[in-house]
C-alpha cells in the first residue's frame, strides 16, 4: 500500500494557437485567451499516471493538491476522473501570482497538514512558465529525499527504486520512503478517463483550504511571497529574410550559393 499525493495545476492551454497569447506588459501578466479553455497541465497528468501505475500494483490512496485562483471543476478534477480518490484544492486570492517559492512553501503546508504519505509527485515542470522549481521547492522545504526526471517507479521494502532519464540513457536511483519525485514523460501516456471515472468525479467534491487552513499567513504566498522579481514578460519577435539565388544553370546557381553562405560566413 501506498499513500500518494500528486500535485497538479490548471494552465492556460499550451495548445492553443500561438496568435491567441497575449501579454500585458505593464502588469507582466499573461492574458488568458478568449473562448479557449485552460486544461490540466500535461506534465502534471504524467504525475497523475505514474500514481495510478503505482497504486495498481501495490494499492493505495491517490491525493490530488491543486493550487490558484478561478480554477474550473471540469478540468481539476480530471485526477479524480482518471482514477484518483481525493481532490484538495488551495483556492484564495493570496495564493495567485506567486513564484516557485511562495508557490512550493504553499504546497508543501498544505501536504504537511495532509499528513502521512509515501511519495509526493509532481510534473517534471508546468507548461505555463516551464521553471521546474517547485517539486524540488516542496523537498528542501519538508526535508525530503528528491529525484527528478523520473521514467519509472518501483516500491520495494519501504523504497522506492527509480530510473531517471539522462541525456544518453537512464540512472537507476534507490531513494528511503518518503519521497519526493519529478515524473518525466518516459512514464507513459496518461489513461483517459473512463464514463464511470467521469460521472464518480463530477459526484465527488473537492475539499477547498484557504491560507488559514493550512497555517500560513497571507503575507508568505502568492505576491506577497515571492522572492523573485520579473523585471519584463514579453513575446519574442522573429523576423526572417529570404534571398533568392539565380544562376543560368542549376550549376550555377548551386555555385552563387556556395558564394553567398561563404560570403556570410556560414560556410
Amino acid at each position: 500500500m501506498a499513500n500518494v499525493i500528486v500535485c497538479v495545476k490548471q494552465v492556460i492551454d499550451p495548445e492553443a494557437p500561438p496568435a491567441s497569447f497575449k501579454i500585458d506588459a505593464a502588469a507582466n501578466k499573461v492574458v488568458p485567451p478568449t473562448g479557449i479553455s485552460p486544461v490540466l497541465d500535461p506534465y502534471a497528468e504524467y504525475a497523475v499516471e505514474a500514481a495510478l501505475k503505482i497504486k495498481d500494483t501495490v494499492g493505495g490512496k491517490i491525493t490530488a493538491v491543486s493550487l490558484g485562483t478561478g480554477q474550473l471543476r471540469d478540468v481539476v478534477k480530471k485526477p479524480l476522473s482518471m482514477g484518483a480518490d481525493e481532490l484538495v484544492l488551495l483556492e484564495d486570492e493570496a495564493f495567485a501570482g506567486g513564484d516557485s517559492w511562495s508557490t512550493a512553501y504553499a504546497l508543501a503546508m498544505a501536504i504537511k497538514k495532509l499528513g502521512e504519505y509515501d511519495l509526493i509527485l509532481c510534473g517534471r515542470e508546468a507548461s505555463d512558465w516551464n521553471a521546474g522549481q517547485v517539486g524540488s521547492g516542496i523537498a528542501e522545504i519538508l526535508e525530503l529525499p528528491s529525484v527528478t526526471l523520473v521514467k519509472k517507479i518501483e516500491i520495494i521494502d519501504g523504497k522506492a527504486r527509480v530510473e531517471r532519464a539522462t541525456d544518453n540513457g537512464y540512472e537507476v536511483i534507490e531513494v528511503s520512503l518518503p519521497a519526493l519525485l519529478s515524473i518525466s514523460h518516459e512514464i507513459g501516456e496518461p489513461r483517459y478517463p473512463t464514463i464511470k471515472g467521469i460521472m464518480a468525479a463530477k459526484k465527488k467534491e473537492p475539499i477547498s483550504w484557504a491560507p488559514g487552513d493550512i497555517g500560513v499567513e497571507p503575507s508568505q504566498i502568492g505576491v506577497a511571497g515571492r522572492r523573485t522579481k520579473l523585471t519584463k514578460l514579453f513575446q519574442p519577435v522573429r523576423e526572417g529574410k529570404c534571398e533568392i539565388i539565380e544562376g543560368e544553370s542549376p550549376e550555377d546557381a548551386g555555385a552563387n550559393l556556395a558564394k553567398r553562405l561563404r560570403e556570410a560566413k556560414i560556410l
